[in-house]
């Protein structure tokens, strides 16, 4: 049976103290158990988090109370906790991009699941995911560009190097959950793109909204959580991360010698120190036994 909530979340708004914000999330979510993490900045909320339905729903109605009652916010269920820690971080961004932008001032045209499974399908149409190299390779959109960025704040340079000559074409992008083409958009609009679209609600929406067998989308959708990566339905997938790094892990890495669960993969082996490696097997160690212990 799937007991706990994963709520998705956020929103562009002015916050006047987000310290003050984040202390009383803090309390709040341990005090009701939740797990994961929000991030919290002058320009709004952002996260996910997981626990009881009782518990979520404290933390949405006090969200509400805060004026957050404009949020982009989803739900799915898992058998458990989808997160091992709590985390509320106070930030400048709410996603980091790196370049000012305001998606309440402009923000390109919202195309809902059923629009953008028509409108994506126009040869004129560019599509472009606006996740990092590692999201594109779990799974994306049929025809979709990749950025081959590795962070955020790297899409305003794809941008000026690649994009700059398709200011008078249709620019259709996309992202996990949505927050990331509020500022994408937004920022294509600035630069002076003419016709700037984005997926209400991301792959997350799309996979909710339409039947596998009518699907464009290929792969699963990477989440940055336990469960690793999300199908049609907003189902758990299959794909396995690397929980020294948080890289998925694709086909042959968990054969590499380079591999330990828990510890390394290929992707992070050479960037992570022999105390590093050291700390992720004792906490490898912890979590097996907890895990014996569940059992």
């Amino acid at each position: 049976m799937e007991s706990i909530v994963v709520a998705a979340l956020y929103q562009f708004k002015v916050v006047a103290e987000p310290a003050n914000l984040q202390q009383a999330l803090k309390e709040l979510c341990k005090a009701q158990g939740i797990l994961g993490t929000l991030i919290v900045a002058n320009e709004g909320i952002n996260g996910t988090v997981s626990g009881s339905r009782e518990a979520i729903d404290v933390l949405h109605n006090f969200l509400l109370a805060q004026g957050f009652n404009q949020m982009e916010y989803k739900e799915s269920f898992a058998p458990e906790h989808t997160f091992r820690k709590l985390k509320i971080k106070l930030k400048k961004e709410i996603v980091t991009l790196g370049v000012h932008v305001d998606p309440r001032e402009h923000v390109g045209t919202y195309l809902q699941p059923k629009e953008w499974h028509e409108f994506i399908q126009d040869p004129n149409v560019i599509i472009v995911d606006t996740r990092n190299d590692y999201e594109y390779l779990t799974g994306t959109f049929e025809g979709a560009i990749d950025p081959q960025t590795k962070t955020f704040g790297e899409f305003p340079a794809y941008v000026k190097e690649h994009l700059s000559d398709a200011k008078d074409k249709k620019i259709a992008m996309f992202c996990t959950g949505g927050i990331r083409c509020e500022k994408s958009t937004s920022y294509l609009l600035q630069e002076g793109f003419k016709e700037v679209y984005h997926l209400k609600g991301g792959i997350l929406n799309y996979l909710a909204e339409i039947p596998a067998k009518e699907s464009l989308w290929k792969g699963e959708c990477f989440v940055f959580d336990r469960r690793v990566g999300v199908a049609h339905g907003v189902d758990i997938g299959h794909t396995a991360m690397c929980f020294g790094c948080g890289h998925p892990l694709f086909d042959g890495d968990t054969n590499s010698p380079k591999y330990e669960e828990g510890v390394s993969c290929p992707h992070c082996y050479e960037q992570t120190t022999d105390a590093q490696k050291a700390r992720f097997r004792m906490r490898q160690s912890q979590h097996v036994l907890k895990q014996m212990l569940k059992e």
